[in-house]
């Protein structure tokens, strides 16, 4: 088994790789997130959209055990994320969107230290390190601060910390930002193989088009609810994804006004 693919794959028949059930949450007098529930199939590669303060992150954060909901539950392969998180977290590896990492610490090192915080093996952690800043290019790297790293590099060795255990699940938050061209292509590749062997990718992003060539599932948030889910081809029906979101949300803006962009 290498580094990049699950421990256990799923097998038919088995509970969703995540299930959420009536998730809410209120951040003082408002409702970030309004009674969502959803099944994420085991093996598929799920997109979840939405506009900025859709509820999306605050979902995910619930979902993970990062956030205590109000109201609801989550499930990870069956394993209650609230009731039993340690069991739950052994089957996740998460990207959060914006929370710090130790960056005091060298590529290298911070790598290392997920892997021996989850009580691997030494050497399959030094194994699997080698592997995973190869794959994410951050080799030459691998002595350098994390606190010196552009965004994108800080991207992928958050990326690569979460992998490190070989998760049956991951759920990341925007993981495509601030990442050039060819790293993400590299990231697509690594995610379509670990979706392939049996993982299953949750990702939420504001980019239709990534979402629509790379996902199989998609779930449509806004306003704290869920508006639509289910495989990208039985949302977008016969319109493009971009277009059947914004048909969903609604809120497209006129164009009208601003004769004085063009005077040129």
């Amino acid at each position: 088994m290498t580094a990049l693919q699950p421990e256990q794959a799923p097998r038919p028949g088995t509970a969703p790789a995540l299930s959420i059930n009536g998730l809410a949450k209120r951040f003082g007098g408002k409702i970030a997130v309004d009674g969502i529930s959803l099944d994420v199939p085991a093996g598929s590669f799920y997109g979840v959209v939405g506009p900025n303060g859709a509820g999306k992150t605050t979902t995910l954060s619930m979902a993970t055990g990062l956030l205590r909901p109000d109201f609801g539950t989550a499930a990870v392969h069956g394993v209650d994320v609230w009731s039993n998180p340690l069991e739950a977290k052994k089957l996740m590896g998460i990207l959060p969107d914006g929370v710090r990492l130790f960056d005091r610490l060298t590529g290298e090192q911070l790598i290392t230290y997920a892997g021996l915080l989850r009580g691997m093996d030494r050497d399959v952690v030094a194994t699997r390190v080698r592997e995973l800043l190869a794959a994410m290019d951050l080799t030459k790297d691998a002595g350098t601060l994390v606190v010196d790293y552009s965004a994108g590099m800080t991207k992928k060795i958050a990326l690569a910390s979460a992998l490190i255990h070989a998760p049956r699940l991951l759920v990341l938050d925007e993981p495509f930002e601030a990442v050039d061209p060819v790293s993400a292509a590299n990231i697509r590749s690594i995610l379509d193989g670990y979706v392939g062997s049996g993982g299953t990718v949750i990702v939420s992003s504001h980019v239709m088009d990534l979402v629509q060539r790379m996902c199989d599932h998609v779930a449509v948030v806004a306003g704290g609810r869920l508006l639509a889910a289910g495989t990208v081809d039985e949302v977008r029906g016969e319109a493009s994804l971009e277009d059947r979101f914004v048909e969903l949300v609604g809120g497209r803006s006129t164009t009208e006004g601003l004769e004085w962009l063009r005077t040129f």
